[in-house]
């Protein structure tokens, strides 16, 4: 086959003679002398060679490599000098390296991937209990309290009486709505407004409140609820429920005229007056200081009425102790009305309300009391409101 027949002729290198052979080249590299660059040796490809990427460099140290030099390549060194580098090469140190990572962990961001060394914590220091501790120093003597004297006011007492009392006491409304009215202006002595608090008045003076303070007293509402046993009138007691949680809409029995329930009728709603917690019957709670006043007040005249189921057997003359010729906690009671209706039931009207007053009364003549009812509280009775029940009291109703 001739060379123009062959296609691979012109890739295909001439054969050299055996003899014309030059031996195989060691490549070495070595160092350039100071001051000229490192050049390329000559591709014997005859194209140019692709560079190939650096190598990933290491954050602590970049090894140096020392540059090439040009000129006939140099013989074979000894084993002996391979190990003296010539002068001008640098050399990287093994401590410079970059420490090799973990296969499966990852560097940190931002930052080296090397944790801090780990110290070991040292045990506490304990205080020595054996030795003997120093005396304190006694404490320094408190000086005595300053005492200041009284101050003595100079000049005749003031004259008159407070405005707020003297409305409480005509029944215009409570000393705290009083306060209120007289802060905002709505009420008038002798035809003149009167707008700051303490003012005191002459007693017989005369005293009017404006629109705007009956309007606001119209809105306070009064409450009449039949009370079952086992929740408490007043202050809730751990355990027992207070009988204002009754107040709701599911349990009012509506009359003719009366006002739509809304939550805001809650507010200060409060009971006058006390029930034990085993008793059941009438029991008011207001909005509205001049009822609290009649009903609570320390000169109340509202008398109660009270059924009461006793057993045991009453002492000799015991009907009239209860009535009059009994005391409690070192005081005497008020006179009161009781009778016997039957063997196991009384009737008793108080005008007076200690705490459980009636039962204690009872256990004096050798009765112990096992139910009580209140029915009726000045001139409001009870009457057919279920347990449980409550209606508003109505405007032709007084106490």
């Amino acid at each position: 086959m001739s060379a123009s027949d062959d296609p691979w002729a012109k890739w295909r290198k001439p054969e050299a003679p055996a003899a014309e052979a030059e031996p195989k080249k060691e490549f070495r590299r070595e160092a350039a002398p100071e001051g000229e660059p490192r050049q390329k040796p000559e591709n014997p490809w005859g194209k140019a060679a692709p560079e190939k990427r650096p190598a990933r460099k290491s954050f602590d140290a970049a090894p140096v490599r020392a540059p090439r030099a040009e000129g006939p390549v140099a013989a074979p060194v000894e084993a002996a000098e391979e190990t003296s580098l010539p002068d001008g090469t640098l050399g990287v140190r093994r401590s410079a390296n970059a420490s090799p990572r973990a296969p499966n962990k990852l560097p940190l961001r931002g930052g080296s991937s090397l944790r801090k060394p780990f110290a070991p914590k040292v045990a506490p220091v304990l205080p020595d209990t054996t030795r003997e501790r120093p005396p304190r120093p006694e404490p320094a003597e408190r000086p005595a309290p300053v005492v200041r004297p009284a101050i003595v006011r100079e000049g005749p007492p003031p004259e008159g009486v407070r405005l707020s009392k003297v409305m409480s006491e005509r029944g215009l409304c409570s000393r705290r709505e009083a306060d209120l009215w007289i802060e905002r202006g709505w009420v008038f002595v002798d035809g003149e407004r009167v707008s700051e608090l303490g003012s005191r008045i002459d007693p017989t003076a005369e005293v009017a409140i404006s629109k705007e303070a009956k309007f606001d007293q119209a809105k306070q509402v009064t409450v009449l609820l039949n009370k079952p046993v086992g929740y408490v009138s007043g202050q809730p007691e751990p355990g027992f429920t207070p009988a204002i949680t009754l107040i709701t809409p599911d349990n009012q029995v509506r009359q003719s005229g009366d006002p739509e329930f809304k939550p805001w009728m809650m507010r200060g709603l409060a009971p006058a007056g006390r029930l034990d917690i085993d008793s059941t019957g009438l029991l008011v709670l207001t909005q509205d200081g001049r009822v609290a006043k009649k009903l609570i007040g320390e000169d109340s005249q509202a008398e109660k009425e009270y059924l009461v189921r006793v057993a045991g057997e009453m002492i000799k003359g015991g009907l009239e102790l209860l009535n009059h010729g009994l005391e409690l906690d070192g005081q005497a009671l008020k006179p009161a009305r009781v009778k016997q209706l039957n063997e196991d039931q009384l009737h008793f009207i108080l005008k007076e309300g200690k705490k459980r007053q009636i039962r204690r009364m009872c256990e004096l003549v050798g009765l112990r009391v096992i139910g009580l009812k209140r029915v009726r509280i000045g001139r409001v009775k009870l009457g057919e409101l279920e347990v449980g029940q409550w209606r508003f009291l109505r405007a032709d109703e007084a106490f």
